[in-house]
């Protein structure tokens, strides 16, 4: 399985979009650094990836940037590849960009955490980290 170049507008301005099956092979490889950008509230009472770095991309209440994202971001990263993921793999995109703007090799997390809403706009039954089975917990 190997990355998919983002698609539409966004093409070129990351390394990839990656399943979440990928981004946690590479994770258990030593490959890559799992980043949680979702709300601390989103991972408090959602779930959370166990290892994976709790890093909002933007913070509840207002939804306002983290202004340590650059620098925390750069120092957990060190030479390995980036793999993001929020709740349905939207601000993720907007931090892959980033990260990229900072010289990583950054891929977004296809799916994010809970995946698209379905028809009842219930999210976890389409897609999405825990839909796929792997490694989370619940506070």
């Amino acid at each position: 399985m190997q990355p998919v170049p983002p698609g539409g507008a966004h093409q070129g301005t990351y390394a990839g979009d990656v399943s979440p099956e990928l981004a946690w092979q590479w994770v258990q490889a030593g490959e890559a650094v799992l980043v949680d950008v979702r709300t601390d509230a989103e991972r408090e009472w959602v779930g959370f990836v166990p290892g994976a770095l709790p890093l909002a991309w933007k913070q509840w209440p207002g939804m306002a940037m983290n202004p340590d994202f650059d620098a925390l971001l750069r120092a957990a990263s060190g030479s390995k590849k980036v793999v993001l993921l929020c709740r349905s793999g939207v601000r993720s995109i907007a931090a892959a960009k980033r990260a990229t703007e900072l010289g990583l090799e950054a891929y977004n997390i296809l799916e994010g955490f809970e995946g698209d809403p379905d028809a009842d706009a219930h999210r976890g039954q389409k897609g999405g980290w825990r839909f796929r089975g792997l490694p989370w917990r619940q506070n």
